[in-house]
């Protein structure tokens, strides 16, 4: 007990690191011993990031950015997701990943984008999650996301907690220039489904049976097959890709206040320049040890 308060003490930012992003953790969570102290959750999400093995500097970037989002009302847990380890250094640097944050799931699949590993990653959930927690579902909502885009945690707890809990299919509806979420199926950045539809995509055969093909379309055709996901929210102009001349990039816009995420932030000057627009680094405190004009 006197162990764990010296540590608390010398360390506090630690525990902070490990709830908001740690990222096995929840950026605000509870336990069976603290549940009669903190208010029940508005939500859980899981949000699994769809990367590659090799990408360590990005998982970096993103436990860094997302341990310095501000608290929210909801459980949400962030996990990187790929397919089976393929070399002697990935099975020792992801291996000591694992061991430090324990935020990663490898799926048995071989590394593709647009052959499986979406279905995949849904169809794995329930037998990884199998409600562990005591709760009829270990989530309300299950996210795929590129490893390209930044959510901002606050503005998606408050647009999420207006939602169904069940048929719920939400994200930045495709194509660009539709407001309609039932035009089409939502872009592959990041869109959401509640956990009914992860149990659905797990045992029917409408997924398995068509798992081949650009992956958020073929999310979108699995809904439309099985007549499913009836309750469904475009997110424009919240989502949107990052600003760039829009006869590249129809999914663009300028930044807006209102943002929840931002995609298609390839290298970091677009991460930079993204981050400085919606003041994540102002909390940063003036010292004798650094100077960042």
């Amino acid at each position: 007990m006197l162990l764990a308060l010296i540590f608390i003490v010398i360390y506090p930012n630690e525990f902070q690191l490990q709830s908001l992003a740690g990222i096995s953790g929840s950026v605000t969570g509870h336990s069976s011993n603290s549940s009669l102290l903190l208010p029940k959750p508005d939500f859980r999400l899981l949000i699994g990031i769809l990367t590659l093995p090799d990408h360590y500097e990005r998982r970096h970037l993103l436990r860094l950015v997302y341990s310095l989002e501000p608290q929210v009302t909801a459980i949400i847990d962030i996990k990187f997701v790929f397919c089976n380890l393929t070399k002697d250094d990935q099975r020792v640097l992801v291996a000591l990943e694992i061991m430090r944050f324990d935020d990663i799931i490898i799926l048995d699949c071989q590394e593709n984008m647009n052959d499986g590993k979406t279905y995949t990653y849904f169809s794995s959930l329930p037998n990884l999650f199998n409600g562990s927690n005591g709760d009829e579902k270990p989530y309300d909502y299950v996210m795929k996301a590129d490893d390209d885009i930044y959510f901002r945690l606050p503005r998606l707890v408050e647009s999420l907690k207006k939602m169904p809990r069940e048929d719920m299919y939400y994200g930045f509806v495709i194509p660009c220039g539709s407001m309609d979420p039932f035009h089409d199926y939502m872009s592959g950045m990041g869109y959401i489904i509640s956990w009914d539809l992860v149990q659905w995509i797990s045992s029917s055969g409408i997924p398995r049976n068509h798992t081949v093909g650009p992956e958020d379309m073929m999310t979108g055709e699995w809904m439309r097959l099985g007549d499913r996901a009836k309750n469904r929210f475009n997110t424009k102009p919240a989502m949107y890709d990052y600003p760039i001349p829009v006869p590249i990039d129809t999914c663009s816009h300028e930044f807006v206040p209102d943002t929840i995420a931002v995609h298609r932030l390839k290298d970091n000057p677009k991460w930079a320049r993204t981050l400085k627009y919606f003041n994540v680094t102002d909390a940063l405190k003036p010292s004798k040890m650094y100077h960042i004009p």
